[in-house]
């Protein structure tokens, strides 16, 4: 019984062909030679099939490179004593190709791992680099602190480096941290003998802020307030208790001017409020000013724009909308005082007359050639209707 790639004799040999020739690859005695032959076969394939597995899991990332490579070698060292019958030329290919591509694999695993390697390098020479820009100048002692414990957290989280690289970063940042908590220790020492002018400076603070809770004056004294509480900001701070009821002094006396501002403006916003009511009543009025007649309406328009200029401020936020609308009435008694004098002047014009009755005749025209209902003479009249029209001034 034989094939394209292998046979058994007589005997139950069984061989496989190869570019060097036949090797025996087992016997088979178990039944016809077609059946034995198929045997082994099957193993040729299952060998395939295993050969093909690990490309395509190595192609799609869940195979590993090493591991790979080395299934793939034993397999290729396992080809010449195989017991199986197929094209092992093309197995023998197959995991060559296999090898190099799990090479290659591992090559660019290599790549990768120097790259996140140089990675972690750079973040954490960063990191250090950044805890000596804060030793050396920072003065946001509380906001520098944080950030110095922050970076020992990230720091943590960067993997990958080799010890004695890591160890020589880590000793460059411990260096700037303990030399930003000497600076800061010095820091606080120094405003241990500030805390008394700062005292001076607040007490002086506080005279000012309740000499001007009195006053009336309430845009300047609002600003001036407000400029020492920007001074207050500014210097440096006295002991916990004495800054403390120093604070309660000189925010009592901003409370009272301020308390006191607020009466007078609540006072002054509901005139204005009031104010803003009479108005939109009489603009109301000027709105719907009868202008039929346009010289009396202009009399009463003036009457009604004396009332609107006695009355006294209204908020600011209305006080566009309301000068609008007072524009618009004043523009529709104007509007109707134009018309009536083109009236006047068309009356007076014999020619202006003349285009009136030519139109007047042209419209008696479209009437009639409307009712015949033909489409043509409609037209016609149509257009002499709107050459009339044209002739008219607006």
């Amino acid at each position: 019984m034989s094939s394209e790639w292998g046979r058994i004799d007589e005997a139950g040999a069984v061989f496989v062909r190869t570019a060097d020739g036949e090797r025996q690859v087992g016997s088979w005695q178990a039944g016809d030679a077609e059946a034995g032959l198929a045997y082994y076969v099957r193993r040729f394939e299952d060998l395939q099939t295993e050969i093909n597995l690990l490309a395509k899991r190595l192609e799609s990332g869940a195979g590993d490179p090493k591991a790979t490579k080395s299934q793939a070698m034993t397999l290729h060292a396992s080809l010449p004593t195989v017991q199986a019958v197929g094209d092992l030329a093309a197995l023998d290919a197959q995991l060559v190709s296999l090898i190099t591509a799990a090479d290659a694999k591992m090559g660019e695993q290599a790549e990768a791992r120097d790259a996140a390697r140089a990675e972690a390098i750079a973040k954490k020479e960063a990191l250090a680099a950044e805890a000596e820009t804060i030793a050396e100048s920072s003065t946001q002692w509380k906001v520098a602190g944080d950030r110095l414990r922050a970076i020992v957290e990230e720091w943590k989280l960067i993997k990958g480096i080799d010890r004695k690289t890591d160890d020589a970063l880590w000793k460059r940042f411990a260096a700037a941290r303990d030399a930003f908590g000497k600076r800061r220790g010095s820091h606080f020492a120094t405003l241990d003998t500030e805390r008394d002018a700062a005292k001076a400076i607040k007490e002086k603070l506080v005279a000012q802020a309740e000499q001007l809770s009195t006053s009336e004056d309430w845009r300047e004294t609002s600003a001036a307030l407000k400029e020492l509480m920007n001074e207050w900001k500014a210097a440096p701070r006295t002991n916990r208790n004495t800054e403390d009821a120093l604070w309660k002094r000189f925010r009592a006396a901003q409370d009272v001017f301020f308390e006191r501002r607020s009466a007078v403006f609540a006072e002054r916003d509901a005139e204005q409020s009031q104010n803003l009511k009479e108005k939109e009543a009489i603009i109301a009025e000027a709105a719907t000013l009868d202008v039929s007649n346009p010289r009396q309406a202009q009399v009463a328009l003036r009457d009604l724009q004396e009332k609107l200029e006695a009355l006294g401020h209204v908020p600011r936020d209305a006080m566009q909308r309301v000068e609008a609308r007072m524009r618009a009435a004043e523009q529709r008694v104007r509007e109707a005082l134009d018309a009536e004098w083109k009236r006047g002047a068309t009356d007076s014009n014999p020619f202006l007359a003349q285009l009136k009755e030519r139109l007047n005749e042209a419209e008696a025209k479209l009437a009639k050639a409307q009712a015949s209902g033909d489409p043509q003479r409609i037209a016609k009249a149509e257009a002499e209707v709107a050459r009339r029209k044209a002739l008219l001034p607006e």
